[in-house]
């Protein structure tokens, strides 16, 4: 929904975007839950088949020593006859009906369905003073921003009801041109204030220069300051999704998440634990060791030698907004038919958004001062050693150096009289030493090569036009809070033909997208992108 009035000097907008879910549904948490349904038979008629093949064999003069010899066999077979007449089928309709009433359940113990009705509200202004003030371009502009999170607690901790938290900005923007209009000067300077960070300001300069009789080349240079703030996950989830618990660092939101129930070991009831735990999101923030020095001290272990040293307690800020200092210079010229533009870029970031992994024990404080009174260890060490802790992925900015650099190179013109031709180049490269900060997961995304490649006839022949775009990009690392992986490079055809009618006021056009191309994703566990072809009529009244 949006709603906007403009004229040639000002403008204001307002919007609202309503997020809705629709039939999306946790995979780890269906698989969960269908299993339960049939969890307790499916283990009696996996022990029923167990110890009949077991007596078979006593039965024939075997000894336990022989039952033992063939115990991989028994419990293949087994497991195999439980699976075959007591889990549920894919494509039988008994799997389909379970299937179905748990990916449209969003209760998530027996369920799996998201539920989200978020909406965004965000109205913005400006105002452009050049018919009031000769000196130079001004303009003021101010924007404001209100997030309701309602996922009933499947996404975000909103289950008491919706999480409301808003974010304003105002600006200032001067423009100067000198020397017949070939020089431009503009500087800019922008304050934004988050409900839940401190406000700061954002001064932004740049330069252009137009050369050649006809102002046909042009360089340009700019330094700017810009911030991002922490999306509504960084503040606001609470979410088990399965290798890790993921809880927003907002500091409201540490206290509202709580676990489901967690199991203790056998051996840590017996030291008097209780059989399960419940943990807040806080213990991720305050009560943890990093999983890179879990990992360290748990191969200690298996060499014989456990070493509680190596464990390191989890120690970084909550997650604030992250700032960026950008420099750009560029050339963009016209050579007769054709035009060249170039571009390259440097970025230096200060506190990086990203993640990291950490691991909660069930029980014990991270820096040992609980001990135990009958095995006389710290009560964290007892649950690391008994398996009884939890990871969590938490939302933070990296200390470290993190920079990014890159460019982009394009020529586009008219070749063999009346074609229309481009290509273009985009390199993007991320400067992370990881040695410095482990556990972090930068999460950049972004391919470091990319080429665009395109070519067309508005007019091949009277009323008949076509266009075709090629596309590659190299393949890249992906991380986020549900998936690491390498997303794949690949490469697409899109072409388009058209053809004009104009008694009749019309279009047609024929065209098709990834063209005889396989699937492909742009990002892990994401749905994959396959061909599409469509034909259109379009008419002008």
């Amino acid at each position: 929904h949006k709603f906007e009035i403009r004229n040639d000097n000002f403008f204001v907008r307002a919007y609202m975007t309503d997020e809705d879910a629709g039939d999306s549904y946790d995979m780890r948490f269906a698989g969960i839950n269908l299993n339960k349904q049939t969890a307790s038979q499916w283990f009696g008629t996996y022990a029923g088949a167990y110890a009949q093949g077991a007596g078979q064999i006593l039965a024939g003069g075997g000894t336990p020593a022989h039952v033992e010899a063939a115990s991989p066999q028994l419990h293949a077979a087994a497991r195999q006859y439980a699976d075959a007449n007591v889990t549920l089928q894919p494509g039988t309709p008994a799997f389909e009906q379970a299937f179905n009433a748990v990916i449209s359940n969003p209760d998530l113990a027996t369920g799996a369905k998201f539920q989200d009705k978020t909406k965004l509200y965000h109205v913005d202004a400006n105002y452009n003073f050049r018919e009031l003030i000769d000196f130079a371009e001004i303009q003021l502009g101010g924007s404001y921003r209100l997030y309701s999170l309602n996922s009933s607690g499947t996404i975000f901790t909103d289950y008491d009801g919706a999480i409301d938290y808003d974010e304003y900005g105002a600006y200032m923007q001067l423009q100067k041109k000198l020397v017949d209009d070939r020089l431009k000067l503009t500087g800019s300077i922008r304050y934004d204030k988050a409900q839940n960070f401190d406000g700061f300001y954002s001064p932004r300069v740049s330069v252009s220069y137009s050369l050649g009789k006809g102002k046909t080349r042009n360089l340009r240079a700019s330094f700017q300051t810009g911030f991002r703030n922490p999306t509504t996950q960084d503040q606001y989830i609470g979410l088990d999704a399965g290798q890790a618990i993921l809880v927003g660092s907002a500091p409201d939101n540490l206290d509202r998440y709580t676990s489901k129930p967690l199991d203790n070991s056998s051996t840590a009831q017996m030291l008097g634990f209780p059989s399960s735990v419940q943990l807040s999101g806080r213990v991720a923030y305050e009560n943890a060791f990093t999983l890179r020095s879990l990992l360290a001290f748990a191969e200690s272990a298996a060499g014989g030698s456990p070493n509680p040293a190596l464990l390191e307690v989890a120690s970084f800020p909550y997650v604030k907004p992250e700032r960026v200092t950008a420099y750009e210079v560029g050339y963009r010229a016209g050579f007769g038919r054709f035009m060249i533009d170039a571009s390259a870029y440097y970025n230096k970031y200060e506190d990086f958004i990203g993640n990291k992994t950490v691991v909660s024990p069930h029980y014990g404080n991270v820096n040992f001062s609980d001990i135990h009174p009958i095995v006389q260890q710290p009560n964290a060490l007892i649950a690391i050693g008994n398996g009884d802790y939890q990871p969590f992925q938490v939302y933070t900015n990296s200390e470290a150096d993190v920079s990014s650099y890159g460019g982009t190179i394009g020529v586009s013109g008219k070749i063999f009289h009346n074609f229309d031709f481009g290509v273009n180049y985009t390199y993007a490269k991320f400067d992370f030493d990881q040695s410095t900060d482990p556990d972090y997961e930068a999460g950049f995304n972004t391919p470091e090569h990319k080429i665009k490649a395109s070519f067309g006839n508005t007019e091949l022949f009277k009323n008949f036009g076509f266009n075709v775009n090629y596309r590659w990009s190299d393949e890249f690392l992906w991380e986020s809070s549900f998936a690491d992986a390498m997303v794949a490079s690949r490469s697409v055809v899109d072409a388009q033909i058209n053809y004009t009618v104009p008694s009749i006021k019309s279009i047609f056009k024929l065209g098709g997208t990834n063209i005889g191309g396989k699937e492909y994703m742009d990002a892990p566990g994401v749905g994959a992108i396959g061909s599409m072809y469509y034909i259109s009529w379009i008419v002008n009244l």
